[in-house]
């Protein structure tokens, strides 16, 4: 006689039924709760972009500081910064300080364009900038104000106001405190771990659901960082006196210095070139606005 696979008779094995997947589900409603707590309770409305973002509350100034300052050592300890004479770096600061003194006013011109009232939270901010022998064609501007171009940058670059560009862009993320954003996120994403490995959920299942977060989720989010420090970088450049028609021939060289590849933008963390200077050609009327309103040389 032929068993049928579908009867209720038939020697199936044990089952992880009952008590074992009552308590899985407990395990994870405890950890959604906790995870919907923290995510409600951390909010706040960043006023550069009007949107609602995600950011530790008891994360503060000095804190994000005391982080940026700490990666900046290591980082200096690792990669020698050129002699702060060198005329690059005397050309790099400059342009430093002409995007610093316009953090205020750009702030406060875009809060005012979303209703609110800027928060001036850089205020506290030790900004330093240093040159550093590389070939890579990079900048970054981590929390607290610490900066550094790469000599590979440079013939990228090509003009100061290609590379206010991409100093302003940089700037911007410390600014949107991008970086504070990012460690809420991770922590999210560790309850996220914690919760499947409580519940019992097995390797490959635990891996398929952080691929679903980073694709749905995680990669998305910093694409939004990107496209959110692109704008507020153009406008800090053109209010700066630098003129922001320059991001378009810049993300095109940066595009070919690249070897013209990039991953699909669904798997990436940046937008691909295309889109970004869509998105920059967008901002040009506004960029240009700024620099009429905040350049005192475009007024001359």
């Amino acid at each position: 006689m032929r068993n049928d696979p579908f009867s209720r008779s038939s020697q199936q094995g044990p089952r992880r039924g009952g008590l074992f997947g009552n308590v899985r589900w407990l395990v994870l409603l405890a950890f959604a709760g906790y995870a919907a707590f923290y995510w409600f309770s951390n909010r706040s409305v960043d006023p550069y972009t009007g949107e609602s973002v995600l950011i530790d509350s008891t994360l503060d100034v000095d804190q994000e500081k005391a982080l940026g300052l700490q990666a900046y050592q290591e980082i200096l300890a690792q990669e020698r910064p050129l002699d702060p004479n060198a005329p690059v770096s005397r050309d790099v600061r400059e342009i430093a300080q002409r995007l610093i003194a316009k953090v205020d006013v750009v702030e406060t011109a875009l809060a005012e364009e979303h209703g609110l009232q800027p928060g001036h939270f850089s205020r506290g901010f030790d900004w330093e900038v240093n040159v550093i022998q590389s070939d890579q064609a990079n900048a970054f501007c981590l929390p607290g104000g610490k900066m550094a171009v790469y000599t590979g940058l440079v013939p990228v670059a090509q003009t100061r106001d290609a590379m206010a560009v991409v100093m302003g862009h940089e700037i911007a993320h410390a600014l949107l405190r991008h970086g504070a954003q990012r460690m809420a996120q991770q922590k999210l994403t560790q309850i996220g771990q914690m919760a499947g490995a409580a519940s019992g959920m097995d390797p490959q299942q635990q891996q398929m659901v952080m691929a679903a977060m980073g694709y749905g989720y995680l990669l998305p989010y910093a694409r939004g960082h990107e496209t959110q420090a692109d704008e507020v970088g153009l406008m800090l450049a053109a209010a700066a006196c630098f003129d922001p028609r320059e991001a378009v021939p810049l993300w095109e060289r940066m595009g070919q210095a690249s070897g013209g590849q990039s991953q699909p933008e669904f798997s990436s963390t940046h937008p691909n070139p295309g889109t970004r200077i869509q998105n920059l050609q967008a901002l040009m009327p506004k960029a240009m606005e700024y620099r009429e309103r905040f350049c005192e040389q475009a007024r001359q």
